[in-house]
């Protein structure tokens, strides 16, 4: 198994850093396009997440981005320094009443495109997982 782990400041436009690594993991890996394109999506509204939402945009919080990949899987597990939130109790962002509003979407999004997306207990920490 391959990992391979890197730390990013809660500043937004460091968003920048996971396309560069999604990248390179696609070179490194020889990820199809298909699934690069799943990934890509997935890793950035989560850690955009994790930057807006959990750490605050503080700046002095980081973000933890893991990549785990053997021969079936890829995981990315993305954890953040805020107090967590409550996954389990989300609005559903393509109800009537929902539609107009402008976030709500990165989690839906990522149950949508990956094979899985598990929290830890407290909400601070995901795990995205691509089947290859």
């Amino acid at each position: 198994m391959n990992e391979v782990n890197i730390k990013i400041p809660s500043i937004p436009e460091n968003i920048r850093i996971v396309e560069s690594f999604v990248d390179n993991a696609k070179d490194d890996f020889k990820i199809n396009d298909d699934l690069y394109g799943n990934i890509m999506v997935s890793l950035t509204e989560s850690v955009n997440n994790a930057i807006i939402h959990g750490n605050q945009k503080d700046k002095t919080k980081m973000v933890n981005l893991t990549l785990c990949i053997d021969d079936k899987t890829i995981r990315f597990f993305i954890k953040d320094e805020g107090p967590g939130f409550d996954y389990k109790n989300l609005q559903d962002p393509t109800s009537p009443t929902n539609l107009e509003k402008v976030g709500g979407r990165g989690i839906f999004l990522m149950n949508h495109l990956c094979d899985e997306v598990n929290f830890n207990e407290i909400g601070t920490e995901v795990e995205l997982v691509f089947n290859m």
